[in-house]
């Protein structure tokens, strides 16, 4: 896409009440490594992504999505992002400078269409990363972040008209309409979701594990701490990735992934999937069926946080 400025997904930020109950299930069960922390905060970083960090935990009163970073190329792409969200009344939290977060950069932030908060950022600097080898069980990068929203088309025509996203497969039911939609800012299948529900929250984060191996290896490490998996471990249609879905001590729903398709974007069309078809769920079918106590876990409680900007 010509006119598109945003690059990739660089980090989710999230607030809870139980900080420490948090950051150990994180760092010690998750995988991912504490690179700087400050009273009440810390930055998580996966040990294969040259990210400062992909997840960001905070202590608050309230559980709360803080919000959702991503990257674009140049000053000047930040600058023309928040030039036309202005002009088009998009509501911003602040104007483009240099960030006072880990890394530093130059960025800004606004309330997207269901009030939660993204930050468009370039210039961070990289943090040293590695290869994770072979059986290493702990999360290369962040893959992708799903949001609900209790208006999917509104939400998605906000991210395709203002941010540049595609759309690039849709999951539905034949008497609900539209479920879930995934939607891209780079060849990968999706690095963002909007799925139906009845208020806006987060859906789910997921991280991608180095291969297969590696994937079942971390699904089985969660498993034996007990763990609650709600579903998986499978493989979905629509993006061709695995899945294994756990809920964090918090109820927020994180999940293990890999192999994502990455799409030609010049030749690829969009497909409705039907959610009733099994194999929709799961090519594998060694996933537990998606059913009521699923969906409902998904949904997470209503976000705090809508139309609020962190304070950090």
């Amino acid at each position: 896409m010509s006119d598109r400025l945003i690059t990739h997904l660089r980090h989710v930020d999230i607030a809870v009440p139980d900080y420490a109950k948090q950051r150990e299930f994180y760092t010690q069960l998750w995988g991912l490594t504490p690179v700087a922390e400050d009273s009440g905060l810390v930055y998580l970083a996966a040990e294969g992504s040259p990210e400062q960090y992909v997840v960001r935990l905070r202590k608050d009163a309230d559980k709360r999505l803080d919000l959702i970073a991503y990257g674009a190329a140049s000053r000047e792409d930040v600058d023309t992002m928040a030039a036309q969200l202005g002009t088009a009344g998009v509501q911003l939290v602040s104007e483009p400078d240099v960030l006072q977060t880990l890394g530093g950069g130059y960025g800004f932030r606004f309330f997207d269409c269901d009030g939660r908060t993204v930050e468009i950022s370039t210039e961070v600097e990289n943090r040293q990363h590695r290869r994770i080898e072979d059986r290493e069980a702990i999360p290369v990068r962040l893959s992708h972040v799903v949001v609900n929203s209790p208006d999917t088309a509104r939400t998605q025509a906000f991210y395709e008209q203002h941010l540049g996203f595609a759309t690039s497969d849709k999951l539905t039911h034949p008497y609900v309409g539209d479920l879930m939609t995934f939607m891209r800012c780079n060849p990968q299948h999706h690095s963002f979701a909007v799925a139906k529900a009845p208020h806006a929250s987060l859906h789910h984060v997921s991280f991608e594990m180095r291969g297969l191996d590696e994937y079942m290896r971390g699904t089985g490490r969660l498993l034996r701490a007990g763990t609650k998996m709600i579903w998986g471990p499978g493989r979905h249609l629509a993006g061709d990735n695995t899945f294994s879905y756990f809920i964090d001590p918090h109820g927020n729903t994180m999940e293990y992934t890999t192999e994502l398709e990455q799409l030609d974007e010049d030749s690829w069309h969009p497909s409705l999937y039907d959610v009733t078809d099994l194999e929709v769920q799961d090519q594998w079918g060694t996933a537990n069926p998606f059913d009521e106590l699923v969906g409902t876990a998904s949904f997470n409680d209503p976000d705090p946080g809508v139309y609020v900007a962190p304070p950090v």
